[in-house]
Formats: C-alpha cells, structure tokens, sequence
C-alpha cells in the first residue's frame, strides 16, 4: 500500500514569505581549500597548572587535542592584535 503525504495550503504569511524568499549562493569553501597548511614550530613552554587542567578537562569533552586548543587561542589573540 503506498501512502501519499497530503499537505493543506500554506497560510497566507507562510506562501508570502516564500515567495520573497531568495536563493544564497553555497558560501562554504570547497573541501581542498579548508586545509590549513601553516608553518608551525614546536617549542618548549612552562604553563600555570589551572591553565593546563582547564583545556585538558574541555579537549576530553569535546574530542580534541588540547594543545590544539591552546594554539586556536593564541592565534585567535595574535589575530586581533596584529588587525589592530
């Protein structure tokens, strides 16, 4: 037995907003340019303890390296100031 979905007509306010509505160009990058290639470099550095249990306890939660976590920070910090 096959079962066809039955719609009623949209309300007036929902049939108006589609009609004005308008198509967004697919704004995502393709996947190949989502690559960051950066030069990085490794160094050795002495961190508060507080500093290191905090993004250990939220890199577990959410999956991820924590030191991944400290590098965003300190790029996102190196970012703002340097526009500035």
């Amino acid at each position: 037995m096959n079962k066809k979905t039955k719609y009623k007509s949209a309300s007036k306010n929902i049939a108006e907003s589609i009609n004005v509505s308008e198509i967004i160009e697919d704004f995502l990058p393709p996947p190949e340019k989502l690559i960051r290639k950066e030069e990085n470099v490794k160094i050795t550095i002495l961190l508060s303890k507080k500093s290191i249990e905090f993004f250990k306890e939220k890199a577990k939660k959410l999956g991820v390296p924590y030191q991944t976590m400290i590098k965003t920070v300190l790029d996102k910090y190196t970012s703002h100031y340097q526009a500035n």
